[in-house]
């Protein structure tokens, strides 16, 4: 009996124990934590590329299921356009867009997307500037993780009277940034440098003449409600690529698969800013047209001119890339060569 009673004990107690084991409920894993993130942009809100970064921004928390959460700081808020890359770097935002040709001699190499090679649209020269960049990786940006870069259609000349020919263009106060200065001298004028929130208002009281620009920027910025003539430059047309890039200790701490999505949206967002810009560019031709401003086309004499007149701007880029080990002839050959290839 005792034996039994032994055994009976033993198995209720192995019984109960297991019983007990099973009916625990698994701890529940902890919710991972968002990943805030901020994003510093000079495009004011109600701008299509502003709308894009926005729409980048929700597509990474949609991708991510919400384990991003990126907060859009636009208008120069955070930082302002020209301190925006030095803001990334420092950490001042996790985040930030803006142009390369703000701090002039910080990007040597990448200098050279910004040269008046004629190129025909904002979709042709984004996907240029990115690709290339991506290719040489150079060490001018090495302090931030670059996502991607845009940039806008070819550059015109706006101005407040007429400019029919490089004649008329000579001593004329223009706004310009970057390579773009240089470019504006070379045609005779006088650069003065401003971002384009500054422009509106410098163009309004005459502090400038007229602007270097992309046709959008007539409606984007309003800049056409204070000038009278579209000079349709395009023949040395321009851009200004752009840079998206992340804090470079704020993307190393993201995990893999954070990265990967990344990644991969900003290689499909390459191509909705393009196109972006473009349309952009259409809208402001008909913003232009609504105005009653006057479009002026350069016959092809004066077109000849106008690429002969800045030549001296593409072979100084290269002299001065040689001078700094960069493979400057390179770079602008790969530019070129992608020019002639696509679609015009």
């Amino acid at each position: 009996m005792k034996k039994l009673a032994v055994v009976l004990l033993v198995s209720t107690f192995i019984f109960t124990g297991c019983a007990k084991k099973s009916d625990v409920p698994t701890p529940a894993k902890a919710p991972e934590k968002t990943i805030e993130l901020n994003y510093s942009i000079f495009f004011p809100p109600t701008h299509v590329q502003c709308i894009e970064a926005q729409n980048w921004a929700d597509e990474i928390a949609k991708r991510t299921n919400g384990r991003v959460k990126i907060t859009i700081f636009p208008g120069g808020s955070l930082t302002q356009a020209p301190q925006c890359y030095e803001g990334v770097v420092n950490g001042i935002s996790d985040l930030g867009m803006s142009c390369f040709a703000y701090t002039r001699g910080r990007f040597p190499l990448l200098e050279g997307l910004d040269l008046p090679l004629g190129y025909p649209n904002g979709l042709t020269a984004s996907r240029i500037a990115t690709e290339l960049a991506m290719k040489y990786k150079p060490a001018e940006v090495n302090d931030v993780h670059l996502l991607y870069i845009h940039a806008h259609g070819p550059g015109i000349l706006a101005t407040k009277k007429p400019v029919n020919n490089l004649e008329e263009l000579k001593g004329m106060k223009i706004r310009a940034t970057g390579l773009s200065a240089k470019i504006v001298s070379s045609l005779g004028a006088t650069p003065v440098a401003m971002s384009q929130p500054e422009t509106y208002e410098a163009l309004q009281k005459g502090v400038v003449e007229g602007t270097l620009c992309p046709i959008e920027t007539l409606k984007g910025w309003k800049q056409g409600e204070v000038i009278e003539s579209v000079t349709d430059s395009s023949v040395i047309g321009y851009t200004t690529a752009m840079f998206v890039a992340m804090n470079k200790q704020k993307w190393e701490s993201l995990p893999a698969d954070i990265k990967q999505i990344f990644t991969d949206v900003s290689k499909e967002w390459v191509d909705k800013h393009g196109n972006a810009w473009n349309q952009a560019d259409e809208d402001g031709k008909k913003f232009v047209e609504s105005l009653n401003h006057k479009t002026i086309s350069l016959n092809e004499a004066e077109k000849q001119r106008w690429k002969q007149a800045v030549q001296p701007v593409i072979d100084e880029y290269v002299t001065a890339a040689k001078a700094k080990n960069l493979s400057g002839e390179k770079f602008l050959a790969d530019i070129q060569k992608m020019l002639q290839q696509s679609p015009k």
